[in-house]
């Protein structure tokens, strides 16, 4: 084994130990493999063969705070949340948590179980946060984010999903994400690596609840903001990450979720998304909720949040025509 072939298969090993369940070493990322737990993921699937594009980086394995939310990501990769009876869609799931973390237990696992119980294939994402050294920057996320959705589409046969019917959910600064995948799927954010990425990054429909979409100012109080572009970054940066920047006539169609008290991410920017959509001809539908703050993933029950997931699901099911959504709960 070379001393480069040594290095990464040490780094996948360190990466992978602290994790709620221990993955053999595969670093073919076109082979998947298993893990346990009765609720858990079904399979973990690395995204990129070797190290992700670009250089730096954590090393060791993932760190996961009190409230479930994880950092230190030196292997991005993608969960899949299998349903009993997959309906053939597939939707790529993104926690928020600034870009310094990702909310797991609050946000991207809860989201997955509601799609299963639903007939809907999760996979949710473990992407690079911009802060952990990654010389991409605000790249890496993206990169991320385009590589798991050609990914799931070149597995989708295995997975019983059809291509075309592939959308994304974020959730905060996860919405951040999943709205620049949505908007931003003609742009090359990486050299092509296999076969896999000669599948379209475009997602087919597009949910993003409490999303930061705009960095710029008045709304750019947001860690957000500063993790991807700094604290005084120019105009022409602000606007160069800023999600509805990027919306065309080519986008898919959006669903948007946000309280009007959110403290996190000012209300304005899903307005400014739905005006965007609709500037473009895009399908948008936004709620607003009345009251709820910031981070109630898939809502709180007995509050106004718990309502969306009722907004949601006859949504998906007018995006996908073809398909009825089961409820397995």
């Amino acid at each position: 084994m070379s001393n480069e072939s040594h290095r990464l298969t040490r780094r996948f090993m360190l990466a992978t130990i602290g994790t709620a369940t221990l993955l053999p070493v595969i670093l073919n990322p076109a082979q998947l493999f298993a893990t346990t737990a009765g609720a858990a993921p079904t399979t973990t699937l690395p995204l990129w063969p070797g190290s992700p594009p670009g250089d730096g980086g954590p090393s060791g394995p993932v760190v996961e705070n009190a409230r479930g939310a994880i950092s230190n990501i030196a292997v991005p990769s993608i969960e899949v949340f299998t349903p009993k009876t997959p309906n053939g869609i597939a939707m790529l799931v993104a926690g928020g948590g600034g870009y310094k973390r990702i909310s797991m237990r609050n946000e991207a696992h809860p989201a997955a179980r509601w799609l299963n119980d639903r007939g809907i294939t999760a996979f949710v994402l473990s992407y690079r946060l911009p802060g952990e050294g990654w010389s991409g920057g605000p790249l890496a996320p993206l990169q991320d984010a385009q590589r798991a959705i050609r990914l799931i589409r070149a597995n989708a046969e295995r997975f019983a999903i059809r291509p075309d019917h592939v959308g994304v959910l974020g959730f905060s600064a996860g919405g951040h994400l999943m709205g620049l995948a949505a908007t931003r799927s003609a742009f090359s954010s990486y050299p092509a690596l296999d076969a896999a990425d000669a599948q379209s990054a475009r997602p087919d429909f597009a949910a993003l609840i409490y999303p930061v979409i705009t960095l710029k100012p008045p709304y750019n109080n947001t860690s957000t903001r500063r993790m991807l572009v700094g604290r005084h970054p120019s105009a022409a940066l602000s606007a160069r990450w800023s999600v509805e920047d990027h919306v065309k006539p080519r986008c898919p169609p959006m669903f948007l979720v946000q309280a009007k008290d959110d403290p996190i991410s000012n209300s304005e920017n899903t307005v400014i998304m739905q005006q965007a959509c609709e500037k473009a001809g895009i399908p948008v539908e936004l709620h607003q909720l009345p009251s709820g703050g910031h981070g109630f993933g898939m809502g709180r029950s007995g509050r106004a949040s718990a309502e969306w997931p009722d907004w949601f699901a006859p949504w998906l099911e007018r995006t996908n025509p073809a398909i009825a959504l089961s409820v397995d709960q």
